[in-house]
């Protein structure tokens, strides 16, 4: 059995457009005394990669459409949020009020098409990053690179889930881990040969390290260490459940 720890990594100001994220990160893990150590997992909120990505709106900017108004309208939201929601998204899956779940063109369902104004200036707005897999490849190959260490990199989010009450973050970029643990074929201690389970580790990995960030407290990093996992290059995009066996699309 596993041993785990999660490492807040305090100290990462306001980030901006073209920001080395690298660079504060790490800046923050020597402010904080924390030596990285081979296969470390750097878990990193999607709201920072965004902000250095430039992928924040100004609200004012925006001119909403006919439907856009009128959709504001049905849902209770600000015309120029839902314009915006509605340039993120490929596929709207159901609007109701207070809310829309939309496919993103990352291949996301999820509220808003995540589309977020916490943790933001007041009259901005940020998106997701537009390639959140390259962004966490480049990110870890900057770490890699400084530190000569070989370490993994989740870009998380906050998504709702069905059936269940309550937000979870996700991972929504890779870079370095394999994010499933398969499982099928295994005989568990009384012989009875498991068919269905593979786990999302990924997912598992970024809601524990959301416990010691959570939203208020400006940490938009953790560390978790003592972790066995495959080193793998496989996108989040896999994490994705293909149409056909999508029994809710």
């Amino acid at each position: 059995m596993q041993s785990l720890e999660i490492i807040p990594v305090k100290g990462i100001n306001e980030v901006k457009k073209g920001d080395d994220l690298a660079s504060l990160i790490l800046s923050a893990c020597r402010k904080n005394n924390l030596r990285i150590e081979d296969g470390d997992i750097f878990v990193v909120t999607h709201k920072i990669v965004s902000k250095a990505e430039g992928q924040v709106l100004r609200l004012s900017s925006i001119v909403p459409s006919k439907f856009s108004v009128r959709s504001g309208h049905h849902v209770g939201k600000d015309p120029r949020q839902v314009e915006v929601i509605l340039s993120q998204s490929r596929r709207l899956v159901k609007m109701v009020k207070g809310l829309i779940i939309s496919e993103t063109p990352q291949g996301f369902v999820c509220a808003n098409a995540g589309v977020d104004q916490s943790n933001v200036e007041s009259g901005s707005i940020v998106l997701l990053p537009k390639r959140p897999d390259e962004s966490a490849r480049k990110l870890r190959a900057s770490i890699k690179r400084a530190l000569k260490k070989d370490v993994a990199v989740i870009i998380s989010d906050t998504f709702g889930r069905p059936w269940r009450e309550g937000q979870v973050d996700v991972a929504i970029g890779l870079s370095g881990i394999d994010p499933f643990v398969d499982y099928r074929g295994k005989k568990d201690q009384y012989g009875y040969s498991l068919k269905a389970s593979v786990i999302c580790i990924a997912d598992e990995i970024a809601s524990a390290a959301e416990l010691c960030m959570n939203k208020l407290d400006r940490v938009p990093v953790a560390i978790v260490r003592g972790l066995e996992y495959r080193r793998a290059d496989v996108p989040a995009r896999m994490l994705v459940r293909k149409p056909a066996r999508d029994l809710f699309r």
